[in-house]
């Protein structure tokens, strides 16, 4: 699972540089990461379906091999548009693991074993964007943009190892879809289902927003108030410190207090933090510490996000768990791609765009869960 935010997180430091050395715009470089996103969206939609119909552990594997060769492709990539297309297929590759495993939980677990055991996890994928970061300015320091695919290419084959080895299949033979076309039709009645659609609205809308913030933090933290590259990781990893704890205090809260309820804590955690920084960007106040602070507490807020809303949108699916983990996955990618295009389309000078996007996703998730999630509790 931590494959996901290594390979977006730990080349944000590197935006600058390669901006400098593929001599392209500042919007450009950020298409690498759309693009990166845009192959998540389009591999998420495939990979649910394929691991109903032949089990969770070959289209893993298989995917993993995609993601590695395709890594091996950004390090030899001469060009801005053969690095965005690497990029593109490593996304494709990498979706795998993000699809699978979320099947593979609600393969073994029930609605609020979900949502914890999904807690505990966010360890991981909270940890990552901590040290992906760090590892990535230190990469980019004392070597050069393509260490950092060096290493995701060493890190993913030890993945394929361990997989192979030690995962077990948890979709057995007579629990499969007869055919793939079958599996992939069981996406579609998903589509009109409020018990799926409105639960997976909150879920990628917060998710937006933070992809929004991955695309504008390298040029509006280090070219807009002048944090230096090898530091940026710091204050990148204390927003996924802040995500971490909530998400493990959600552990707790969710036997207490119920899966919905503790969503919709996190949901008003994040549109108060949205407006906060609005207001900051768009006045100049406090500052550096008038961006950091609101966007620090949004991050905290998706750790009683994630998990809950995850939890609530596969409960009724056990059957399909494969297709609405891959229609999940998909929906939140695309989502992402829109919203980190929609910062250059706003505009690149400051913080203002980014707080525009942002605050944007996060209205869109507390009007879905009011209107929608909430009362069906």
């Amino acid at each position: 699972m931590a494959i996901g935010p290594l390979a977006i997180d730990m080349y944000l430091p590197a935006l600058p540089t390669l901006a400098i050395d593929f001599n392209v715009s500042a919007a450009r470089v950020q298409h690498t990461l759309s693009a990166y996103l845009l192959g998540l969206a389009v591999g998420q939609l495939f990979f649910g379906p394929i691991a109903d119909r032949y089990g969770r552990k070959p289209p893993l594997i298989g995917g993993l091999l995609v993601f590695t060769l395709a890594s091996v492709g950004c390090v030899v990539a001469g060009t801005m548009e053969h690095f965005v297309a690497a990029r593109f297929v490593q996304a494709l590759g990498g979706a795998s693991g993000m699809v699978v495993i979320r099947a593979v939980f609600r393969d073994k677990f029930d609605e609020i074993q979900s949502a914890r055991v999904l807690s505990l996890m966010m360890l991981v994928m909270g940890a990552a964007p901590i040290l992906a970061p760090l590892a990535g300015g230190w990469l980019l320091v004392k070597g050069s943009w393509h260490a950092i695919f060096v290493f995701l290419v060493a890190y993913t084959v030890a993945c394929v190892v361990l997989v192979a080895m030690f995962l077990e299949e948890s979709h057995p033979v007579h629990r499969r879809s007869a055919t793939l076309g079958r599996a992939l039709a069981a996406v579609l009645p998903l589509f009109a289902d409020r018990r799926f659609y409105a639960p997976v609205i909150v879920f990628i809308a917060p998710f937006g927003a933070f992809f929004a913030y991955l695309a504008a933090a390298p040029f509006v933290y280090i070219e807009y108030f002048g944090v230096p590259a090898e530091q940026f990781g710091w204050y990148f990893g204390a927003g996924a410190a802040s995500f971490i704890t909530v998400s493990q205090v959600n552990r707790r809260m969710v036997a207490r207090h119920g899966v919905r309820r503790v969503l919709g804590w996190g949901v008003y955690g994040l549109a108060a933090g949205a407006t906060a920084l609005l207001g900051c960007a768009a006045s100049g106040l406090f500052g550096f510490a008038g961006i950091f602070i609101p966007i620090f507490a949004m991050i905290g807020s998706i750790g009683f996000i994630a998990s809950n809303a995850t939890s609530v949108a596969m409960a009724p699916f056990g059957e399909r768990a494969g297709a609405a983990s891959s229609l999940l996955g998909a929906t939140q990618s695309a989502f992402g791609v829109a919203a980190s295009a929609a910062v250059g389309w706003v505009g690149n000078h400051g913080p203002l765009p980014m707080a525009t996007v942002m605050f944007a996703c996060a209205a869109i998730a507390f009007m879905t869960y009011t209107a929608l999630v909430r009362r069906a509790h």
